[in-house]
């Protein structure tokens, strides 16, 4: 059975009252500022085409994974969400289906911070009173889609209504950056820009690693073949991600373990793990070697590091 969906206007700040009192004049001192997001879990081709959202599974649950995860954690398959898979299998495509399985687990979201960002979005922006649930799942989706449908809930309006200024997307260093140039190109002055996110070329386990590697190079025109073109291929990515608007690079590592390898060792080990030969240890390196790599980059392009 459903509940009533109340947000406490205090639910973010500490329940001691007196460190709740400071929390309070703060927050009232920059509460209607314009939103500055150097994060944002978006999609650029939103924005760049302006199409309507096609339904609320493919919004909030597909491409969301602190969503997606939550619920494979608790026995949900993957593929039953909807999200695509690496191997081409198929996926559940029907929406409704996909957001009543979402709404059975809700229950599993509890004192999390997606439950937070979840009600708030549902009752703030779509304006339900009812807790999400299963007797409630049908009821949400058609209200959250006849909304969609609306212009008032077009990309670009929902980013003018919530007071937005400048959104920072993360895209591969193999992304081609189009829906960037598009925003660029468009009549539109909402300020979204890019964010360089190396994993797929830094980290030896992520899947294809080899091919993105030779991807890197033709698109960059240097030879990734060897330690040093590779590490010119970076900076040749890098210098157009700043040309499109990126004022940061975002790394998403295992552990925060650096390295500081001669060039001889570094070649060595890049070797190794381009060819597939590198072990656990060899990747782990490899990415503490890149970290200190990035940081170097950094202070001479001046893009800010920012690491997960």
């Amino acid at each position: 059975m459903s509940r009533t969906l109340e947000l406490h206007p205090d639910r973010l700040f500490p329940a001691d009252p007196a460190t709740r009192s400071i929390a309070r004049e703060l927050y009232g001192g920059i509460r209607e500022l314009p939103i500055i997001s150097p994060h944002g879990h978006t999609d650029p081709r939103w924005f760049a085409t302006n199409e309507p959202f096609a339904n609320a599974a493919e919004l909030l649950i597909t491409p969301d994974h602190y969503v997606f995860r939550m619920l494979y954690s608790q026995g949900v398959s993957l593929e039953d969400l909807g999200v695509p898979a690496a191997d081409d299998r198929p996926v559940a495509r029907d929406g409704r289906a996909i957001w009543r399985l979402f709404a059975t687990h809700y229950h599993c979201f509890r004192g999390t911070p997606s439950r937070t960002w979840l009600d708030t979005v549902f009752a703030q922006v779509f304006g339900f009173n009812e807790t999400l649930g299963e007797d409630t799942a049908d009821y949400y989706y058609d209200s959250i889609n006849e909304l969609l449908a609306t212009a008032a809930f077009r990309p670009r309006a929902l980013f003018e209504r919530f007071d937005i200024e400048l959104l920072a997307t993360t895209e591969s260093p193999l992304d081609n950056l189009e829906h960037h140039r598009a925003i660029r190109d468009s009549d539109w002055n909402g300020r979204v820009i890019t964010t360089y996110r190396p994993d797929p070329v830094v980290d030896p386990d992520y899947e294809g690693f080899a091919g993105n590697l030779a991807r890197f190079g033709e698109l960059t025109g240097e030879d990734t073949d060897s330690w040093e073109g590779y590490l010119r291929a970076h900076r040749v990515r890098r210098a157009v991600f700043k040309d499109h608007g990126a004022t940061a690079t975002d790394h998403g590592h295992p552990t925060a373990a650096t390295a500081d390898l001669t060039r001889a060792e570094a070649e060595a080990l890049y070797q190794r793990v381009r060819g597939g030969r590198g072990s656990a240890e060899d990747a782990e390196l490899f990415r503490a070697q890149m970290l200190t790599e990035m940081a170097g980059m950094s202070l001479e392009d001046d893009l800010v590091m920012q690491i997960h």
